[in-house]
């Protein structure tokens, strides 16, 4: 599946998997390998540092996702970084996960992806 900025986000109709009480909960997965498998697909730059530490790039320089275990910020519980910047490259958002399964990571980057404009339809 590619996810482009120009696909429109449809949540499905039915869950593809068992209802919630009958299904097994994802609850490990503490790597990075998912994310930067996706990130990868949609053409960004992906890097690791001599600590072990993940770093990607949008193509147009303006999301970054950090991977960052090796980080200070990790012992706080903020373990992935994706800091969003304007089109002056300010900061528009910054949002941080903690020990989270890597899906749950792909899944909220995957939605911003495929989200087709910077504004949402409400406003």
């Amino acid at each position: 599946m590619t996810l482009t900025a120009t696909d429109p986000f449809h949540a499905p109709a039915a869950l593809p998997f068992a209802a919630p009480g009958e299904r097994e909960w994802l609850l490990d997965c503490h790597c990075a390998s998912p994310v930067t498998d996706l990130l990868k697909n949609q053409g960004w730059d992906v890097v690791s540092d001599l600590d072990c530490n993940v770093h990607c790039s949008s193509p147009d320089h303006r999301v970054y996702v950090g991977f960052l275990p090796e980080n200070p910020a990790a012992a706080r519980g903020e373990l992935w970084h994706i800091t969003v910047k304007g089109t002056d490259g300010t900061t528009a958002w910054h949002q941080t996960f903690g020990d989270v399964p890597a899906q749950a990571v792909v899944g909220f980057l995957a939605a911003l992806i495929a989200a087709p404009s910077r504004h949402c339809a409400c406003i």
